[in-house]
């Protein structure tokens, strides 16, 4: 037993799928499987139930998997903690999923630095599922996340609601509202991101809330991607709201929409493991990200209605 096998064993349980975790994991995935299979010889037990297409932890799994988590843990913290006497505590590894990073990271990067001028900052731009993995690992210090998160070895600290808007193209019905009623999307379809986006969980859950569907024909890679779609005039689709911020689009070929007594929104909060040595330096990089958020979103709205 080594320690790759847990680590392939945690991401399997959190993914249940071995396409998934091998592709977190790095590895292909027979691979991934043939140490998983090693890894059930050794003992003794079978840790998951291979059903087609879903992958379900057996009761000997399931607490092999707790255990994992905390061993990967404790390895992290030790490693951690070694850097830490060699100075390496004056370096922070931040992680955060794709839909928010380029909107989120050049606001609050500068305040971070000029609080924490001798840290060094590392960042990682990843998928929701590849972050928890990483931060659990240690391979981060911290992460942002906006889909909940219960894990037993994990604090987490709320910085913000970020609403969704609905991005129109020009000349579409809607586009000379000031605000989108819920029914006024009844029936219509909405183009998403593919598959492994936090972002598209939560946009098919307020699709379903309003009675829209989903474009089948088309799956976006990038919020990018979907935007000059939008503005070809494609389709619509949702928006996180500070994606639509002045810096980040000039409105040609389309528009974006509020909701009319509505609370679409994504919660964001940033997770570290427990037992850090880097809580303090990461709660007080929170306070600044949440004190620098509703200055943001106010600029953003000033912009649309201006």
């Amino acid at each position: 037993m080594n320690i790759r096998d847990l680590e392939y064993l945690v991401a399997l349980a959190d993914q249940r799928n071995f396409r998934r975790a091998a592709e977190i994991c790095n590895v292909s995935q027979p691979t991934l499987s043939t140490q998983l299979r090693k890894l059930e010889d050794e003992l003794g037990v079978a840790l998951v139930e291979r059903i087609p297409r879903n992958v379900t932890l057996t009761a000997a799994g399931a607490d092999v998997v707790a255990r994992a988590r905390r061993i990967l843990a404790e390895l992290a913290e030790l490693k951690q903690s070694a850097s830490a006497r060699r100075g390496g505590q004056n370096r922070l590894r931040l992680g955060v999923f794709p839909t928010l990073s380029p909107y989120l990271l050049p606001h609050i990067i500068p305040p971070i630095r000029e609080r924490f001028p001798g840290m060094e900052l590392l960042l990682t731009e990843e998928k929701s599922s590849v972050l928890r993995q990483q931060l659990a690992s240690g391979q981060l210090d911290a992460a942002i996340l906006a889909d909940p998160s219960e894990d037993a070895q994990q604090d987490s600290q709320h910085l913000f609601d970020e609403p969704f808007l609905l991005a129109v193209p020009s000349g579409h019905r809607l586009s000379r509202q000031d605000f989108v009623a819920p029914g006024d999307l009844r029936d219509e379809r909405l183009m998403l991101l593919e598959e492994g986006h936090c972002l598209r969980d939560q946009a098919l859950e307020a699709s379903r809330q309003v009675g829209a569907r989903e474009e089948t024909t088309f799956r976006a890679t990038s919020l990018e991607t979907l935007r000059q779609m939008v503005a070809a005039g494609v389709g619509m689709t949702f928006l996180p709201a500070l994606a639509c911020l002045p810096a980040a689009l000039d409105f040609r070929g389309y528009s974006v929409l509020p909701f009319h007594r509505a609370s679409f929104q994504r919660s964001v909060a940033i997770h570290w493991r427990r037992t850090s040595p880097m809580v303090d330096a990461i709660a007080e990089c929170g306070q600044i990200i949440a004190a620098e958020i509703p200055s943001l979103l106010g600029r953003g709205r000033q912009a649309r209605f201006a």
